[in-house]
């Protein structure tokens, strides 16, 4: 079994931290007893899911990449 160089390890991290950063974006207060309109904001509708969706396609990248050989 091979392993992952180290620049795909480095390139999984940040995409993890990326996922992350989305996750984190589309948190905050909930829509309990009173209504909050803010669930439905821009930065929890799309630019969250939109930065989680672009960590996975990296994630994906970084485990494909092969670096190139001298």
């Amino acid at each position: 079994m091979k392993h992952l160089p180290k620049l795909n390890l480095i390139l999984i991290a940040v995409s993890v931290l990326i996922i992350v950063l989305g996750f984190c974006l589309m948190t905050g207060e909930p829509s309990g007893e009173v209504y909050n309109p803010d669930i439905f904001s821009f930065r929890r509708i799309t630019v969250g899911p939109m930065i989680s969706l672009f960590g996975f396609v990296s994630m994906i990248v970084a485990i494909l990449y092969r670096p190139k050989k001298k």
